[in-house]
């Protein structure tokens, strides 16, 4: 990265991503200050007392209030909005909540950006926007068409996204709860054994991010390749790694899930650019005058498929337990090692 001496924002920045980009940056002189932006003071106060690092900057409030986002953005080279609402199960039952942060909140930090002229902000989307069928799925995608829409709108900062699968041993996610319930002596639990996720570590992330930030023109959507596995591989390469004999109980689909993911759906594919680890989606800037492009059209999409984690790269048990034991929570938890509790 040609940067030097720069201010970041990352919103959410108290999170998973957030201690990953701190871990990769705060060692380098990229970036002369980070602002972390979140509504948790609690979780700010940890990271505060932990780093005790002189570029990190705090500032409490919430996407969803512009007038606590826009102070925030004043001097600010990049942003990184990583904050949202990311559990389907609590989206699905409170709708409008996931509206507020996911779609509202991202139109308040692409405003402020624009009127503070930040150089680029890089919204994060989910898999779960691609032919969404949950509330958090729906959230994204219209926060990916907000961001779009904003994008065409503005001089001089630049937005693109980008867009990934599950990310391991994220907050909330599946291996953390395996952990867990083995270490409990409990059954793992999982919803159906042969529905697959793409499987990316925390790293996978921040590489996706920063590929995005160097690469990214304005309204381009960035999807990285992963590899996917079933649940039912996960929970056995889980048990394999921590030499249990726990038994797995199949408790059936939770609210919204899907059997597999799509990263990138077969009308995105078209026109996707293939740049090797990546998809670059360019956006779509037709104006409303649609009779100028009837003649036109699109390309044929008979012979293309969606790349989802059912068509991706597929681990067995053992190619998960190679990619999960460099998890640092395995490491931690099932092997005993010292970590720190930043490490990713």
């Amino acid at each position: 990265m040609e940067i030097q001496n720069k201010v970041l924002l990352i919103t959410g920045g108290t999170g998973s991503f957030g201690n990953a980009v701190l871990q990769r940056f705060l060692g380098t002189d990229h970036f002369k200050e980070i602002r972390i932006f979140s509504r948790d003071e609690k979780k700010q106060d940890d990271m505060r007392n932990q780093l005790k690092n002189p570029k990190l900057k705090f500032f409490i409030g919430d996407v969803r209030d512009y007038d606590s986002i826009e102070p925030a953005t004043r001097g600010v080279d990049y942003i990184f909005h990583a904050a949202a609402l990311k559990q389907v199960p609590s989206c699905e039952f409170f709708p409008m909540q996931a509206v507020k942060t996911n779609v509202e909140g991202t139109h308040n930090v692409i405003r402020a950006a624009g009127f503070n002229g930040v150089k680029k902000v890089i919204c994060l989307s989910t898999d779960k926007a691609a032919y969404p069928i949950n509330a958090m799925g729906i959230s994204k995608a219209m926060m990916e068409k907000v961001a779009i829409a904003e994008s065409r709108n503005l001089q001089n900062t630049i937005v693109c996204l980008t867009r990934y699968g599950n990310v391991m041993a994220s907050r909330g996610s599946v291996i953390p709860l395996f952990i867990n319930q083995i270490k409990s002596g409990l059954p793992l639990t999982i919803t159906d054994p042969n529905m697959t996720r793409f499987l990316m570590s925390l790293n996978d992330a921040v590489n996706l991010v920063l590929f995005a930030f160097e690469n990214g023109n304005q309204g381009d959507l960035f999807v990285n390749k992963a590899p996917a596995a079933t649940i039912g591989e996960l929970a056995k390469a889980i048990k394999e790694l921590a030499k249990v004999e726990n038994d797995i109980n199949i408790i059936g689909t939770r609210h919204g899930e899907k059997l597999y993911e799509t990263l990138c759906t077969r009308e995105e594919m078209v026109k996707a650019e293939d740049m090797g680890d990546f998809y670059r989606i360019p956006a779509d800037n037709r104006d409303l005058n649609y009779s100028m492009y009837f003649s036109q059209g699109e390309k044929s999409m008979a012979e293309i498929e969606d790349y989802h984690s059912h068509n991706t790269d597929r681990l067995d048990v053992d190619g998960v337990k190679a990619l999960i034991s460099k998890l640092a929570i395995v490491r931690k938890e099932l092997f005993a090692e010292e970590v720190d509790e930043f490490m990713v």
